[in-house]
């Protein structure tokens, strides 16, 4: 289930790692996530502009991130 603090944890490590850049999975086991949570908090995250992912799924940082994104979230 998505909560405040899930999205506040991931986005913390996200400010203290600038160039962190993860797939789903990789995030989903480094948070201890679940599946559908991961799922939610990314895209919550992309919405908000925070994050951005590329054509390789690939998760990071919208300021440091590629040009080219895409969205919704699979």
């Amino acid at each position: 289930m998505l909560t405040t603090d899930v999205l506040l944890r991931v986005r913390g490590e996200f400010l203290e790692m600038p160039g962190l850049r993860l797939t789903r999975a990789q995030a989903q086991r480094l948070w201890g996530l679940d599946e559908g949570t991961c799922v939610e908090a990314l895209r919550a995250l992309v919405e908000a502009r925070f994050l951005c992912r590329n054509d390789l799924d690939i998760y990071s940082r919208a300021t440091a991130g590629p040009a080219r994104t895409r969205s919704p979230v699979h």
